[in-house]
């Protein structure tokens, strides 16, 4: 797709997001599954929900817009979600493991913030101020998700990695 036009540019933005947002929804489960912490595995797996209405707020984002929801892989997600993966794949201590996963899921928000601040922008600019709704019903989650992620990693699992024994020492 050629970008002739900031319109192109925020299609283009939307299909990136919305394969963004459908390889989370395969990943997350994997993710809680790994989890040892209780606090993360119900992190992840309340993120789930939250993420599979994000998919449906882009599908009516397209729709608004009068586009066929379409993805184009993202393969920034791709490559955030491949880490993740190797994280779950780690032996040894299930609290540094889990410290693990909480920054591989970070980075994963933080991705999904910047895409989300640069798609509203573009919305915002181009007068789709519903599009500008959806999508910042959506930025909000993410940065409730990365709260909640530290607030977990800061109360619970950090503390308990700390407290591993070291291997290296």
């Amino acid at each position: 797709m050629a970008l002739e036009s900031m319109s192109d540019l925020l299609l283009d933005q939307l299909k990136d997001l919305y394969s963004a947002e459908q390889q989370l929804v395969r990943a997350l489960p994997k993710l809680a599954e790994a989890a040892c912490s209780q606090s993360l595995k119900e992190a992840f797996e309340g993120h789930l929900g939250e993420t599979e209405g994000q998919v449906t707020r882009l599908e009516r984002a397209f729709q608004q817009l009068g586009v066929k929801p379409i993805a184009r892989t993202c393969r920034g997600m791709e490559g955030l979600l491949r880490e993740g993966d190797e994280m779950t794949h780690e032996s040894g201590s299930e609290s540094v493991r889990d410290a693990g996963l909480i920054a591989a899921a970070q980075r994963v928000e933080h991705y999904e913030i910047a895409a989300y601040g640069c798609a509203i922008t573009f919305a915002r600019l181009l007068g789709h101020e519903e599009v500008v709704s959806l999508l910042e019903e959506t930025l909000s989650e993410e940065k409730a998700a990365d709260d909640k992620l530290t607030g977990i990693a800061d109360e619970e699992v950090n503390q308990a990695a700390l407290a591993a024994p070291s291997t290296t020492e």
